[in-house]
């Protein structure tokens, strides 16, 4: 099955504003490392057309539990950073690659998405 990952910044400060100077250089090295896990798995690739955001999964990581939630990330000062395409078994699957995406931890979430087909 493919899975589209919507990453939502939330919180974390976005690269070259001016909050992005209040991450420690430990913390962005860190999420720099996880960014470069992510994106060598051979089951993540570029992005194809988005599904509807109702049937959207959000993920999200909190005192280190992944966290679950149906319907789309609803929060309107988080900027989309971005997404991703994945190859999983399943949801369950899916969830967990998207629970190691930094902005899951990181005051943002994750969205997951079954890709749709329109035409």
């Amino acid at each position: 099955m493919q899975f589209v990952l919507v990453v939502h910044h939330g919180t974390y400060p976005l690269p070259g504003t001016p909050g992005a100077e209040t991450i420690s250089m430990e913390d962005a090295k860190a999420a720099r490392a996880d960014w470069a896990v992510v994106s060598s798995m051979a089951n993540v690739t570029g992005g194809p057309p988005l599904g509807l955001p109702k049937d959207a999964t959000t993920v999200r990581v909190e005192n280190g539990s992944t966290v679950r939630t149906e319907g789309p990330f609803l929060d309107a000062t988080s900027a989309v950073g971005g997404f991703l395409t994945v190859e999983a078994e399943d949801l369950a699957a899916a969830v967990a690659i998207a629970a190691q995406i930094p902005q899951a931890r990181l005051g943002g979430a994750v969205e997951v998405r079954k890709i749709a087909k329109y035409w």
